[in-house]
């Protein structure tokens, strides 16, 4: 069996070195010569929670040849429309390829490679790009914790999503979900409120949590994307045993100390975490957001809920993009934090 992991930036640099370490032949392509060359010459070395350095084939997508059975998706969602349609070239019928990207991605990928072969999954642990070859694992993902939600558009428990999920267990524990897109949307309130946060600004997670103002924005932004899940008819996955629907706020004092408890537990072993949108504005490069907050935006459109917060991050994040805006805390002027009602 062929298995390739397609963008192997730090997540999937960290999912590559873990699944060669446990017996598996993965392939990492990545873009970028420099990690390509240094991940075959001296491994794909790993840090944070665990300090490993393990033996990895790697090679540039100009280096692809023959087909793939299994494809672990990693790209920047920015790039499917020039990545994607290469990639199919690789493929067999019945080739696997999974998304592992952030935002709601599964329609965007079966668009490009097919319905038949789309799978999807959220990945429930964080990493950070340090220099070409090395990637930080920034929690626990020794700990016995469950690593990764995947499953089929819709929501049936096939042959091909347990292959992927056997794959995948050579790094740690997956669970198969027949609610993918609650899943997904669930992660999506992850992604749009901290990664959001910590791209507007220019903080870590734990940076976020500790300051007043931010940390009020992440239930906000929660609030709206919940009003746009019941207005949607999407059921959310529970994370870590917590409602998402505690997530939010937008009225009282109490809404707002359930929101804060649910971020507080969800980052605890993650205060160090970096956003990959605040890397790539560090980078000088454009981010996701039009596929996680901007989403959110677009999804309100459809559905008729007011989204202010999000737009205030699109808004916020595109304005750094364009070096309209700096990197830092001082972009919390722009949000209107609404008072407690009694």
């Amino acid at each position: 069996m062929r298995i390739a992991i397609f963008g192997s930036g730090a997540m999937g640099t960290v999912l590559g070195a873990f699944l060669n370490k446990n017996g598996l032949e993965v392939v990492l392509i990545d873009s970028y010569a420099e990690h390509v060359k240094a991940l075959n010459e001296k491994g794909a070395h790993i840090i944070g929670c665990v300090d490993m350095t393990v033996p990895v084939k790697a090679i540039l997508p100009e280096q692809m040849e023959g087909k793939y059975d299994i494809v672990f998706v990693f790209t920047k969602q920015t790039s499917n429309a020039e990545a994607l349609p290469k990639l199919k070239n690789f493929l067999n019928e019945d080739s696997i390829v999974c998304t592992l990207q952030n935002g709601v991605p599964e329609y965007s990928v079966s668009e490009y490679i097919g319905g038949n072969r789309t799978v999807g999954g959220t990945v429930l642990w964080g990493a950070t790009f340090i220099s070409p070859g090395v990637s930080e694992v920034t929690q626990d993902v020794t700990c016995g914790d469950n690593l990764f939600d995947i499953g089929e558009i819709d929501g049936k428990i096939t042959d091909r999503i347990q292959k992927v999920a056997a794959v995948l267990e050579h790094m740690g524990p997956v669970c198969i979900v027949e609610n993918l897109m609650g899943a997904r949307w669930s992660k999506l309130i992850l992604n749009s409120c901290m990664s959001g946060m910590s791209a507007v600004t220019g903080s870590v997670f734990g940076d976020v949590l500790n300051n007043l103002k931010a940390s009020a924005c992440l239930g906000l932004i929660a609030s709206e994307i919940i009003e746009v899940c019941t207005a949607a008819g999407v059921k959310f996955e529970d994370v870590m045993g917590m409602d998402m629907k505690d997530w939010g706020w937008t009225a009282t004092y109490d809404d707002y100390e359930l929101s804060q408890r649910c971020f507080r537990k969800f980052y605890a072993d993650k205060r160090t975490a970096k956003a990959s949108m605040l890397q790539d504005l560090e980078k000088g490069k454009k981010t996701e957001v039009d596929m996680i907050n901007g989403f959110v935006v677009e999804q309100g459109k459809k559905y008729g809920i007011p989204t202010p917060f999000n737009d205030i991050a699109v808004k916020v994040i595109k304005g750094i993009e364009n070096k309209e805006l700096p990197l830092s805390m001082d972009n919390l002027k722009f949000f209107d934090i609404p008072d407690f009602k009694a």
